[in-house]
């Protein structure tokens, strides 16, 4: 059977919608269905050939089916075109797999690939924040408010029948419970907000760590304690041992070994030992508790 022979459509639609959308779903519900044979005929072809105007014959055809089941998604307040159109790469997919010698008619097979394309549009757009991103969540998402009797919070009863119903446990039905009631809210309000609006961002009352009075004091006193160990630690050491320390670490222009070398008559190696055998006895003596 040739593909000429099949009922033409590519004169009444493109395989998206164009213009209004009530125009569109006029124009593809007057796209005749195709008998079995017809379909059967123009899937072959396209397997066996790659025939591509075979499988646009068999989008086209379908896209009715599309419209139907995108507005079963109309309730998450995203544009019906929108959905539409990710339904169409579905199908679209769904033709590209379709497999004519399972013995199932197109439609049949092509709802999994219409609805996932939905789904992950619906999950990708619905809110800012993700919200589902494991297989329970996802399948959370998409049927809890489905199962709720009433527009209340579930109670435990209710939890745990739609967790057995859903094979997911009561606490993943109270997670998602908790995530579909809440709402995206900006961290920062938007230029044009009013002040009411702007009072309730969370920029608006979350304090910074640092502005924590009990944190400041403690940091300071923190300074305070360990600048006094380490000057009681200093009167400790000999002479040299101070000198040598204060011109290494505690002036802008630091000394280098060989020039307390050449101050004190020593090698530089001799320096470096004086050097590290007072920060020893520094560190123990700052580490022991300060006297009251």
């Amino acid at each position: 059977m040739s593909t000429a022979l099949v009922r033409p459509t590519t004169d009444l639609v493109l395989a998206g919608p164009v213009g209004s959308l009530e125009a569109y779903v006029e124009r593809v519900s007057r796209i005749p269905v195709l008998t079995r044979e017809e379909e059967l005929a123009l899937a072959r072809h396209l397997q066996e050939g790659g025939d591509l105007d075979a499988a646009r014959q068999l989008v086209l055809s379908h896209l009715r089916f599309v419209v139907h089941i995108a507005r079963g998604y109309g309730g998450y307040g995203l544009p019906m075109g929108d959905l539409i159109q990710e339904g169409n790469i579905g199908l679209m997919k769904a033709v590209k797999r379709f497999d004519p010698g399972v013995g199932v008619r197109l439609v049949s097979f092509a709802v999994h690939w219409i609805r996932a394309e939905i789904h992950e549009y619906v999950l990708r757009n619905w809110r800012l924040v993700k919200i589902a991103t494991t297989k329970a969540q996802r399948k959370l998402f998409f049927n809890l408010r489905r199962f709720k009797k009433n527009l209340g919070w579930l109670n435990d009863a209710e939890t745990r029948a739609i967790a057995a119903d859903l094979g997911v446990t009561a606490a993943e039905v109270t997670d998602m419970e908790q995530r579909l009631s809440s709402r995206d809210l900006s961290f920062d309000p938007a230029p044009d907000a009013d002040d009411e609006d702007g009072a309730y961002s969370p920029s608006a009352y979350l304090q910074h760590p640092e502005a924590d009075p009990s944190v400041a004091v403690e940091r300071e006193q923190w300074d305070e304690d360990t600048a006094e160990r380490l000057s009681q630690a200093l009167e400790t050491l000999d002479e040299r041992s101070q000198n040598i320390l204060r011109s290494r670490w505690m002036t802008e222009d630091k000394a280098t070994l060989h020039e307390l070398a050449d101050r004190y008559g020593v090698s530089a190696e001799r320096i470096r030992q004086i050097e590290a055998n007072a920060i020893k006895k520094l560190r123990g003596i700052v580490a022991e508790p300060l006297e009251a």
